[in-house]
């Protein structure tokens, strides 16, 4: 079924999601490359077929290998490709994505705490849930992915 576009349908819903996710990308101090490794760990929790396509797609535009793209889902198992970092920001993403399962631990709250400054883990955290609102938004209405068979 053809569901609608709801860009076209809530502006202001679009505008808001759109101002946040401008916010994370362009006002933050976090490196631009850990941006979209946090887009693509959190679009493949909640199961985005479009943005994960689209966060791939923009991780190797910007020079990460494919080897590391096609592993982020697992990255518990390739550690070694991914930096200090990218690991503490990898596993708070999936804290504050699963946070009905999670709680969001004060042992994670502890362990990122201990890696990013609090503006940062503030600003990584709204990263987070711009990602996360706007996996809900495509999920929902069906986003179709770029991606060509």
């Amino acid at each position: 079924m053809t569901r609608m576009n709801w860009f076209e349908k809530s502006p202001g819903a679009a505008k808001a999601l759109t101002g946040l996710h401008h916010y994370v990308t362009t006002g933050t101090n976090l490196p631009p490359e850990l941006i979209h490794l946090v887009f693509l760990r959190v679009s493949q929790i909640n199961g985005c077929a479009f943005c994960i396509d689209l966060h791939s797609r923009d991780l190797i535009k910007g020079r990460m290998s494919v080897d590391k793209v096609l592993l982020v889902a697992v990255w518990h198992e390739a550690e070694h490709l991914f930096s200090d970092l990218e690991r503490a920001a990898l596993k708070w993403a999936e804290e504050v994505t699963n946070v009905g399962e999670t709680q969001v631990s004060d042992q994670a709250y502890a362990a990122a705490s201990a890696v990013f400054n609090e503006r940062d883990l503030v600003d990584l955290t709204a990263t987070i849930a711009a990602m996360n609102a706007f996996n809900r938004m495509g999920v929902t209405f069906r986003l179709k992915p770029a991606a060509k068979g």
